[in-house]
Protein backbone atom coordinates (compact mmCIF):
# COMPACT_ATOMS: atom_id res chain seq x y z
CA UNK A 1 0.00 0.00 0.00
CA UNK A 2 1.31 3.21 -0.89
CA UNK A 3 0.18 5.86 1.31
CA UNK A 4 1.24 9.70 0.93
CA UNK A 5 2.86 11.58 3.81
CA UNK A 6 0.25 13.56 6.23
CA UNK A 7 0.70 17.30 5.35
CA UNK A 8 1.15 19.24 8.94
CA UNK A 9 0.26 23.03 8.98
CA UNK A 10 2.66 25.80 9.57
CA UNK A 11 2.63 27.48 12.84
CA UNK A 12 1.36 30.59 10.96
CA UNK A 13 -2.38 30.23 9.43
CA UNK A 14 -4.78 33.11 7.38
CA UNK A 15 -7.09 34.45 10.07
CA UNK A 16 -10.00 33.46 7.86
CA UNK A 17 -8.61 29.30 7.97
CA UNK A 18 -8.12 30.11 11.91
CA UNK A 19 -11.60 30.84 12.55
CA UNK A 20 -12.91 28.27 9.83
CA UNK A 21 -11.67 25.90 12.38
CA UNK A 22 -11.82 27.32 15.66
CA UNK A 23 -15.32 27.99 15.31
CA UNK A 24 -17.58 26.11 17.53
CA UNK A 25 -20.55 26.74 15.28
CA UNK A 26 -24.06 28.18 16.49
CA UNK A 27 -25.96 25.59 16.33
CA UNK A 28 -26.29 22.32 18.81
CA UNK A 29 -28.23 19.34 19.07
CA UNK A 30 -29.69 18.76 22.72
CA UNK A 31 -27.71 16.94 25.51
CA UNK A 32 -26.60 13.75 24.81
CA UNK A 33 -26.28 10.20 27.23
CA UNK A 34 -23.75 9.00 27.72
CA UNK A 35 -24.19 5.90 25.81
CA UNK A 36 -24.09 8.44 22.71
CA UNK A 37 -21.55 10.67 20.45
CA UNK A 38 -22.25 13.04 17.61
CA UNK A 39 -21.47 12.09 14.13
CA UNK A 40 -22.35 14.08 10.54
CA UNK A 41 -23.96 11.95 7.33
CA UNK A 42 -25.40 13.61 4.17
CA UNK A 43 -24.29 17.05 5.73
CA UNK A 44 -26.25 17.11 8.86
CA UNK A 45 -25.49 16.46 12.33
CA UNK A 46 -26.78 12.86 14.05
CA UNK A 47 -26.74 11.29 17.18
CA UNK A 48 -25.55 7.68 17.58
CA UNK A 49 -26.29 5.77 20.32
CA UNK A 50 -24.26 2.72 21.25
CA UNK A 51 -26.34 -0.35 23.04
CA UNK A 52 -23.14 -2.66 23.35
CA UNK A 53 -19.50 -2.95 23.77
CA UNK A 54 -16.98 -3.23 20.80
CA UNK A 55 -15.61 -5.70 18.78
CA UNK A 56 -12.45 -6.22 17.02
CA UNK A 57 -12.59 -9.22 15.12
CA UNK A 58 -10.25 -12.10 14.69
CA UNK A 59 -10.13 -14.76 12.16
CA UNK A 60 -8.67 -18.26 12.70
CA UNK A 61 -5.45 -17.80 10.86
CA UNK A 62 -4.71 -14.17 11.73
CA UNK A 63 -2.00 -13.64 12.93
CA UNK A 64 -2.14 -9.77 15.08
CA UNK A 65 -0.06 -10.06 17.52
CA UNK A 66 2.76 -10.76 15.07
CA UNK A 67 4.43 -14.48 16.70
CA UNK A 68 3.74 -16.73 14.04
CA UNK A 69 1.00 -18.44 15.91
CA UNK A 70 -2.52 -17.95 14.02
CA UNK A 71 -5.33 -17.23 16.54
CA UNK A 72 -6.73 -20.26 16.45
CA UNK A 73 -4.21 -21.77 18.05
CA UNK A 74 -3.03 -19.19 19.62
CA UNK A 75 -6.12 -18.08 22.62
CA UNK A 76 -3.89 -15.75 23.98
CA UNK A 77 -3.96 -13.04 21.02
CA UNK A 78 -7.53 -12.52 21.30
CA UNK A 79 -7.71 -12.25 25.46
CA UNK A 80 -6.81 -8.70 25.33
CA UNK A 81 -8.91 -6.97 22.41
CA UNK A 82 -5.83 -5.87 19.19
CA UNK A 83 -8.31 -3.61 17.33
CA UNK A 84 -5.91 -2.83 14.63
CA UNK A 85 -6.08 -0.30 11.94
CA UNK A 86 -5.58 -1.52 8.02
CA UNK A 87 -6.04 -5.27 8.71
CA UNK A 88 -9.38 -6.19 7.26
CA UNK A 89 -11.48 -9.52 8.22
CA UNK A 90 -13.67 -11.08 5.66
CA UNK A 91 -16.49 -11.08 7.87
CA UNK A 92 -18.08 -8.36 10.05
CA UNK A 93 -19.00 -9.87 14.26
CA UNK A 94 -22.43 -11.85 13.11
CA UNK A 95 -20.50 -13.66 10.16
CA UNK A 96 -21.98 -11.36 7.54
CA UNK A 97 -19.24 -10.88 4.29
CA UNK A 98 -17.25 -7.71 5.20
CA UNK A 99 -18.83 -6.09 1.90
CA UNK A 100 -22.27 -6.06 3.24
CA UNK A 101 -21.16 -3.88 6.73
CA UNK A 102 -22.01 -0.36 6.75
CA UNK A 103 -18.93 1.13 6.92
CA UNK A 104 -18.32 4.23 9.97
CA UNK A 105 -15.62 6.33 8.65
CA UNK A 106 -13.76 7.70 11.53
CA UNK A 107 -12.40 11.15 10.80
CA UNK A 108 -8.95 11.73 12.67
CA UNK A 109 -7.00 15.23 12.15
CA UNK A 110 -3.54 14.09 11.45
CA UNK A 111 -2.44 17.88 11.13
CA UNK A 112 -0.76 20.59 13.39
CA UNK A 113 -2.78 23.79 13.56
CA UNK A 114 0.50 25.48 15.56
CA UNK A 115 3.32 22.89 14.70
CA UNK A 116 3.17 21.82 18.26
CA UNK A 117 6.76 19.93 19.29
CA UNK A 118 6.10 19.71 22.95
CA UNK A 119 5.94 16.12 23.80
CA UNK A 120 4.13 17.24 26.84
CA UNK A 121 0.91 17.98 24.93
CA UNK A 122 0.37 14.57 23.47
CA UNK A 123 -2.62 12.44 25.22
CA UNK A 124 -0.99 11.39 28.47
CA UNK A 125 -0.60 7.52 30.30
CA UNK A 126 -4.25 6.71 31.64
CA UNK A 127 -4.02 5.29 34.61
CA UNK A 128 -5.70 2.02 33.54
CA UNK A 129 -3.11 2.14 30.26
CA UNK A 130 -2.94 -1.45 28.74
CA UNK A 131 0.78 -2.06 29.04
CA UNK A 132 3.45 -0.98 26.25
CA UNK A 133 0.79 1.27 25.25
CA UNK A 134 2.57 4.69 23.62
CA UNK A 135 1.23 7.25 25.31
CA UNK A 136 2.22 10.89 27.11
CA UNK A 137 5.79 12.17 26.68
CA UNK A 138 6.85 9.20 24.90
CA UNK A 139 4.22 9.40 22.71
CA UNK A 140 4.97 12.85 21.85
CA UNK A 141 8.73 12.11 21.41
CA UNK A 142 7.67 9.57 18.96
CA UNK A 143 4.94 11.80 16.58
CA UNK A 144 7.55 14.71 16.15
CA UNK A 145 10.15 12.34 15.00
CA UNK A 146 7.72 10.68 12.47
CA UNK A 147 5.48 13.63 11.72
CA UNK A 148 7.45 16.91 12.74
CA UNK A 149 4.89 18.21 15.29
CA UNK A 150 2.36 17.02 16.76
CA UNK A 151 -1.16 16.05 15.44
CA UNK A 152 -4.26 17.02 16.81
CA UNK A 153 -5.62 13.70 16.75
CA UNK A 154 -3.10 12.88 19.62
CA UNK A 155 -2.81 16.07 21.76
CA UNK A 156 -4.32 16.04 25.35
CA UNK A 157 -6.65 19.68 24.08
CA UNK A 158 -6.78 19.35 20.56
CA UNK A 159 -7.20 22.77 18.31
CA UNK A 160 -10.01 21.71 16.52
CA UNK A 161 -13.46 20.45 17.55
CA UNK A 162 -13.47 16.93 17.75
CA UNK A 163 -17.10 14.64 18.42
CA UNK A 164 -14.70 12.19 20.37
CA UNK A 165 -14.06 12.72 23.34
CA UNK A 166 -17.19 14.03 24.38
CA UNK A 167 -17.20 17.40 26.12
CA UNK A 168 -15.82 16.84 29.49
CA UNK A 169 -14.44 13.85 28.94
CA UNK A 170 -10.52 12.79 28.67
CA UNK A 171 -8.40 12.90 25.91
CA UNK A 172 -8.34 8.72 24.48
CA UNK A 173 -11.59 7.94 25.30
CA UNK A 174 -15.21 7.65 23.78
CA UNK A 175 -18.18 5.51 24.76
CA UNK A 176 -18.32 2.00 24.33
CA UNK A 177 -14.99 2.61 21.91
CA UNK A 178 -11.58 0.84 22.67
CA UNK A 179 -8.98 3.08 24.36
CA UNK A 180 -5.99 1.54 22.12
CA UNK A 181 -5.97 1.53 18.28
CA UNK A 182 -2.68 -1.01 16.63
CA UNK A 183 -1.31 1.85 14.31
CA UNK A 184 1.96 -0.60 13.70
CA UNK A 185 0.96 -1.87 10.01
CA UNK A 186 -0.66 1.75 9.43
CA UNK A 187 2.95 3.54 10.14
CA UNK A 188 4.32 0.43 7.84
CA UNK A 189 1.95 1.79 5.06
CA UNK A 190 2.61 5.05 5.63
CA UNK A 191 6.27 5.09 5.26
CA UNK A 192 7.11 5.88 8.54
CA UNK A 193 8.61 3.05 9.79
CA UNK A 194 9.69 -0.31 7.56
CA UNK A 195 8.32 -3.62 7.75
CA UNK A 196 8.11 -5.97 8.76
CA UNK A 197 4.85 -4.56 11.25
CA UNK A 198 5.10 -4.93 14.88
CA UNK A 199 1.52 -4.22 17.71
CA UNK A 200 2.08 -0.47 17.87
CA UNK A 201 -0.40 0.76 20.60
CA UNK A 202 -1.75 4.28 20.98
CA UNK A 203 -4.30 5.93 22.73
CA UNK A 204 -7.31 6.60 20.76
CA UNK A 205 -7.28 9.54 18.48
CA UNK A 206 -9.31 12.70 18.99
CA UNK A 207 -12.24 11.79 16.09
CA UNK A 208 -15.01 12.86 14.42
CA UNK A 209 -17.76 10.44 12.91
CA UNK A 210 -19.48 10.14 8.98
CA UNK A 211 -21.96 7.67 7.62
CA UNK A 212 -23.05 7.38 4.73
CA UNK A 213 -25.92 9.30 3.27
CA UNK A 214 -28.27 6.53 3.28
CA UNK A 215 -27.19 5.49 6.58
CA UNK A 216 -28.53 8.67 8.94
CA UNK A 217 -31.34 6.86 10.59
CA UNK A 218 -30.55 2.99 11.02
CA UNK A 219 -31.22 1.30 13.50
CA UNK A 220 -28.37 -0.60 15.75
CA UNK A 221 -26.66 -2.41 13.70
CA UNK A 222 -22.32 -3.37 13.80
CA UNK A 223 -20.68 -0.92 11.89
CA UNK A 224 -17.27 -1.23 10.40
CA UNK A 225 -15.04 1.46 11.17
CA UNK A 226 -12.47 2.78 8.30
CA UNK A 227 -10.06 5.40 10.06
CA UNK A 228 -9.66 8.11 7.30
CA UNK A 229 -6.97 10.64 7.87
CA UNK A 230 -7.53 14.07 7.21
CA UNK A 231 -4.22 15.80 6.47
CA UNK A 232 -5.78 19.73 5.89
CA UNK A 233 -6.95 22.06 8.33
CA UNK A 234 -9.43 23.90 6.06
CA UNK A 235 -10.88 20.11 5.31
CA UNK A 236 -11.95 19.67 9.31
CA UNK A 237 -15.62 19.67 9.90
CA UNK A 238 -16.96 22.36 12.11
CA UNK A 239 -18.37 21.80 15.31
CA UNK A 240 -22.41 22.49 13.52
CA UNK A 241 -21.46 20.10 10.45
CA UNK A 242 -22.06 23.16 7.95
CA UNK A 243 -18.56 23.15 6.69
CA UNK A 244 -15.93 20.89 5.98
CA UNK A 245 -16.19 16.91 5.39
CA UNK A 246 -19.54 16.83 6.67
CA UNK A 247 -20.88 13.95 4.26
CA UNK A 248 -19.03 10.75 2.43
CA UNK A 249 -19.38 12.98 -0.81
CA UNK A 250 -16.90 15.46 0.71
CA UNK A 251 -14.90 13.06 2.26
CA UNK A 252 -14.30 10.99 -0.93
CA UNK A 253 -13.50 14.63 -2.57
CA UNK A 254 -10.77 15.11 -0.28
CA UNK A 255 -9.52 11.70 -0.92
CA UNK A 256 -9.26 12.19 -4.44
CA UNK A 257 -7.48 15.35 -3.68
CA UNK A 258 -5.04 13.69 -1.62
CA UNK A 259 -6.05 15.56 1.40
CA UNK A 260 -7.15 12.53 3.00
CA UNK A 261 -6.30 8.72 3.61
CA UNK A 262 -9.18 5.96 4.03
CA UNK A 263 -7.72 2.76 5.84
CA UNK A 264 -9.83 -0.30 7.08
CA UNK A 265 -9.66 -2.18 10.39
CA UNK A 266 -10.73 -4.81 12.16
CA UNK A 267 -12.91 -2.71 14.22
CA UNK A 268 -16.25 -2.80 14.79
CA UNK A 269 -18.78 -0.30 16.92
CA UNK A 270 -22.75 -1.29 17.95
CA UNK A 271 -25.10 1.96 17.15
CA UNK A 272 -28.13 3.42 16.11
CA UNK A 273 -27.98 6.72 14.25
CA UNK A 274 -30.29 9.31 14.05
CA UNK A 275 -30.87 12.14 12.09
CA UNK A 276 -31.37 15.69 14.58
CA UNK A 277 -35.20 16.24 13.90
CA UNK A 278 -34.69 20.31 15.31
CA UNK A 279 -31.61 21.85 16.72
CA UNK A 280 -31.16 25.56 18.26
CA UNK A 281 -28.86 28.03 18.99
CA UNK A 282 -26.43 28.28 21.64
CA UNK A 283 -23.34 30.88 21.81
CA UNK A 284 -20.09 30.12 20.34
CA UNK A 285 -17.49 27.51 22.13
CA UNK A 286 -13.70 27.90 21.60
CA UNK A 287 -12.97 24.95 20.43
CA UNK A 288 -10.75 22.62 23.33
Amino acid sequence: MNLPFPRLLPATLPAALLSAVFSAGQVSADPLQPNQTLGLGQGKLLTFTYTQNFSCLHEPGADLNYNGVPAQSDPGEFQTPICQAVTEPSIDPTGTAIANSEPLYVLVPMFSMDNDRNPNDAIPCAVDARPGTLCGPALGSTLIKLFGAIPEAYKTRPLVYTQCPEPGAAAGTCTMHTSTIDLGKALVALGKLPPPAANIFLPTPNHSHIVNDDAINDPAIWWEVRPVLVMNAADWPSRDGGTGINSAKAMNAAEQRGEAIEVPSNFFLFFKSQAHSHMHHRDPVVAR
